[in-house]
């Protein structure tokens, strides 16, 4: 079950919020929400719920264990608390991977049990879920929780479990207990969720079809496209994979708003960015974020040396890299991501990087992410290598084909949208007419009446027109899955 289904949106989570509201307790609405979470999860199977009841049992008695002890012991549980729950999470992920490769480097055959292991779905996300909860007891940045059920709740709520953002104990450990729903929290909630919503089944489903169009086959096949059309397929899933993952946390937020859990955002426009350090603080912010306070500043940050900072973002872009998934071209797409990084703060720094004219910089950001998202794309790296050379007609392909001109033609509107969409543009003008959303009106009177009436009705309107387009496009849609369960 996607949230972009129609079982989910109209059936599912109607049926969720409902009686979610109905509750007058929050003991009764905390029930609500975790049957309502472990009926979602185990929807893919009841095998991956057990391997996410395993994770969190792990998590609850390490944390149980942190807050009885002192000193050393404190250590121990923390540290062996960690331990499992990245063994679980590495057998599951990354056995095939390791096996594979020891027996192509002694010639022998992969044992078969390994196309017997499953991925659960979203283990990586609540992996560092819980992760970050055992390190911060050990902190004491917040309480252990005594109650099983509750952490339970907070690994496996909905919303979020399957394909992030990360939300950290700390940040919803109050809602989870006290929270509130309220009128304006539904409203703000439908509109993030629709627009969420149509962000997937409009725009990212809808460029995925494009970026298919010339990104398919094997290696051999890839090597006969024309050039503009791995490009246009490259400048196409460059903005669905934006779309599709942010459309993803989009519809988190806005669920979470309606029941009153507030997760932070994940996403802040990053194909906007001034620099490639600018889009790692725009793009999956609760991951960028996880890695900077749980491997980065532990290993001493930028608090050290230069080798010793060179080596901390070295361990973490190579983490980064392998932790979306287990397949040697993302383990390049991070060293791709740490070479630029590297490059900006050691042989540039803020300072001088600021002198280089804007445009420049956010045109060269744009070049490093494109090429990125290339090699992110190919887990072959035959059809990789095929793909790049492509680009530039290395494999004797042609340069043009009139194909790329009828696809560029009849998509030119989408793409147009796409990229608009993908800048700051569309919320200021949504700020700019619809001042009860942003100041309660209190600017209304630099607006014409006129102008305060239209933004009002769009305020009013907007969300039900995008779930009503939605719901057209679910209906005939056959592409559906969000890129990131696979991770």
């Amino acid at each position: 079950m996607v949230f972009s289904s129609m079982i989910f949106v109209f059936f599912f989570f109607a049926l969720n919020i409902a009686a979610h509201n109905l509750c007058k307790s929050i003991k009764a609405k905390n029930a609500v929400m975790l049957i309502s979470s472990l009926v979602f999860y185990s929807w893919a199977g009841l095998g991956f719920t057990a391997v996410l009841l395993t994770d969190v049992l792990i998590a609850w008695a390490a944390g149980l264990g942190i807050a009885s002890s002192k000193g050393k012991r404190r250590a121990v549980f923390c540290g062996v608390g960690v331990a499992l729950l990245l063994s679980v999470l590495c057998f599951f992920k990354y056995t095939g991977f390791f096996l594979d490769n020891i027996s192509r480097i002694f010639g022998t055959e992969t044992p078969e049990f390994v196309s017997s292991i499953l991925l659960p779905i979203g283990i990586s996300f609540y992996t560092f879920q819980l992760i970050s909860y055992v390190a911060d007891v050990y902190t004491r940045r917040v309480p252990a929780q005594r109650k099983f059920s509750v952490l339970l709740l907070y690994a496996c709520l909905f919303h979020q479990c399957v394909a992030g953002p990360i939300v950290r104990y700390e940040d919803i450990e109050h809602d989870i207990m006290h929270r509130r729903v309220t009128l304006d929290g539904l409203s703000r909630g439908v509109g993030r969720f629709t627009v969420g919503l149509a962000k997937k089944v409009v725009i990212a489903n809808s460029c995925a079809v494009i970026a298919d169009t010339y990104f398919t086959g094997d290696a051999e096949v890839l090597s006969a496209m024309p050039a503009a059309g791995l490009w246009l397929s490259g400048f196409a899933f460059m903005l669905q994979i934006y779309f599709d993952f942010s459309a993803y946390s989009d519809m988190a937020i806005g669920m979470g708003l309606m029941c009153g859990f507030h997760y932070r955002e994940n996403f802040d426009y990053p194909y906007i960015s001034s620099s490639v350090t600018d889009f790692w603080r725009r793009w999956h912010i609760s991951l960028s974020s996880f890695f900077r306070d749980y491997v980065y500043i532990p290993l001493g940050g930028s608090r050290c040396g230069r080798a010793r900072q060179f080596r901390n973002l070295l361990v973490v872009w190579a983490l980064t890299g392998f932790w979306h998934g287990a397949s040697w071209n993302y383990v390049l797409w991070g060293m791709w991501y740490f070479v630029f990084l590297a490059v900006e703060k050691f042989a540039f720094g803020q300072e001088r990087l600021s002198r280089i004219p804007s445009f420049l910089r956010r045109a060269f950001v744009l070049v490093v992410v494109y090429f990125g998202w290339i090699i992110f794309k190919f887990e072959d790296p035959h059809a990789m290598a095929a793909v790049l050379r492509g680009l530039f007609c290395g494999n004797g392909n042609a340069a043009f084909a009139y194909s790329v001109e009828l696809c560029l033609r009849s998509n030119f509107v989408l793409l147009l949208v796409a990229v608009i969409g993908s800048t700051p543009v569309l919320p200021a003008l949504k700020k700019r007419l619809c001042p009860l959303d942003s100041d309660g009106g209190e600017n209304a009177g630099s607006l014409s009446r006129c102008a305060l009436m239209l933004g009002s009705a769009v305020e009013v309107m907007y969300p039900a027109v995008l779930l009503i387009i939605c719901a057209a496009f679910m209906t005939g849609d056959t592409y559906n899955p969000f890129l990131y369960f696979n991770f």
